[in-house]
């Protein structure tokens, strides 16, 4: 890896993933879901690991190396600290690659638990001679609750591919029948820290579904690391 020295302050490194094969030699296309899981927490603890370097110096990834008339700081180890930098830079381009693949995984599964009631609602509707209306139930995962209202870049939810004014009409198991002001949205972030919670919204005209990690350390509040505004 070059790492160019014309920015003291962002070192330069490659903006696509540089994660080939699972950290035991399995080539990532061959992943079961549970080594991409594994290698998730492994890529987890790395940067966790990593971001207490640079608390060790009291720096974060945006905290200027340099004195005011532009010289390397000498209260602290600037080579460090830019090695440190880019293996973040790297560790987080592998890491939203590799949620992508759980995304799909996640997405595969959450489509196969949505299908099942409709299947149920069929066979009954052939069953029965009556005209019934489709519950409500039914319909609630298409209702959104709750709006993107602001995204931290490098968060997990930037990660899972969230955006600013996207609409939240599913959060794991939370809804707009049942969200209570989004504190079952809390409820479902503190159940499931470290694993992914399928999510689907509307952005536009397009309704998506996507993976979301919640999880700490990973250099901002919270373990989103958005702001969720009810609808």
């Amino acid at each position: 890896m070059v790492i160019r020295m014309d920015d003291i302050h962002t070192p330069t490194v490659a903006s696509g993933p540089t994660l080939n094969r699972y950290s035991n030699g399995v080539a990532k296309e061959k992943m079961t879901f549970k080594q991409l899981t594994d290698e998730k927490d492994r890529l987890e603890g790395e940067l966790s690991a990593l971001s207490a370097v640079l608390d060790s110096h009291g720096v974060n990834m945006n905290t200027g190396l340099t004195t005011f008339d532009g010289y390397p700081r000498a209260d602290i180890d600037v080579a460090q600290i830019r090695t440190t930098r880019a293996r973040i830079i790297h560790i987080r381009n592998d890491y939203k690659a590799l949620m992508s693949r759980i995304e799909l995984a996640v997405q595969a599964q959450f489509a196969e638990n949505a299908s099942r009631p409709s299947q149920s609602t069929t066979t009954m509707s052939q069953s029965t001679t009556s005209s019934t209306n489709i519950p409500p139930q039914q319909a609630a995962p298409s209702t959104p609750f709750a709006k993107v209202n602001s995204v931290v870049d490098g968060s997990p939810a930037a990660e899972a591919g969230l955006r600013a004014q996207d609409l939240i009409t599913r959060f794991g198991g939370a809804t707009w029948l049942n969200h209570d002001k989004l504190s079952k949205v809390a409820e479902v972030v503190n159940q499931n820290e470290g694993r992914p919670i399928a999510i689907s919204i509307k952005r536009g005209e397009e309704t998506l579904s996507m993976a979301l990690t919640p999880r700490r350390n990973w250099g901002g509040r919270g373990m989103l690391g958005c702001h969720l505004l009810p609808i």
